[in-house]
């Protein structure tokens, strides 16, 4: 009797197959290769946002929060935002810039200058024009964003509404829409304050 001999290896149907699982397997490899290499830029950009945002809030908090605007003669004896406590009507502090008699709105970086924290409200910078305190522009902040809100908050510390400012920073990188958002409270100071 004649044995043959069984040949061993693989068939062309292994072979393929085993060609089709190792494919799959690197595809898949590379979509996650992707992913973490496009996520690693995501910590620096959102700590520059985060950076961007906090300078700003900082700044914003280190202003005065007075009855009467700083310019005004009577803003350490005014007792209350009266036209009667400020040498006038224009010189009560409200939400938004000021505009003082015979002068423009303030601004941050001109004078008259913002001299309050609720002088901020609503001020926002995109752009090449995200600049310091100072006015000098920050070169490589080009696709950023940034704005601010100041709101009465008083009744979260039970206490009057005007007697307390919630501070809103918001800073945003435009091409990923990575967002930070930083809150802070300034309590009024005045010497004379009830």
């Amino acid at each position: 009797m004649c044995t043959r001999r069984r040949a061993t290896g693989m068939s062309l149907i292994e072979v393929v197959v085993f060609i089709v699982v190792l494919g799959i397997g690197i595809a898949a490899t590379l979509v996650v290769f992707n992913r973490v290499t496009s996520a690693s830029v995501d910590p620096m950009v959102r700590k520059q946002a985060l950076a961007i945002a906090s300078s700003l809030l900082e700044e914003i908090e280190l202003r005065g929060f007075t009855y009467c605007d700083p310019d005004d003669p009577k803003v350490y004896t005014a007792a209350a935002a009266t036209a009667t406590e400020c040498t006038s009507a224009a010189y009560i502090e409200n939400i938004g810039p000021d505009t003082l008699p015979s002068s423009t709105a303030e601004t941050r970086y001109a004078i008259p200058q913002f001299d309050n924290v609720n002088d901020y409200d609503g001020f926002a910078m995109s752009g090449a024009n995200i600049k310091s305190a100072d006015g000098t522009t920050i070169s490589g902040l080009g696709d950023y964003s940034v704005a601010v809100s100041v709101v009465n908050a008083g009744g979260d510390f039970s206490i009057a509404a005007a007697e307390a400012l919630r501070i809103t920073v918001t800073a945003q990188h435009v091409p990923t829409g990575t967002t930070v958002s930083l809150q802070g409270y300034r309590l009024r100071y005045a010497p004379n304050s009830p």
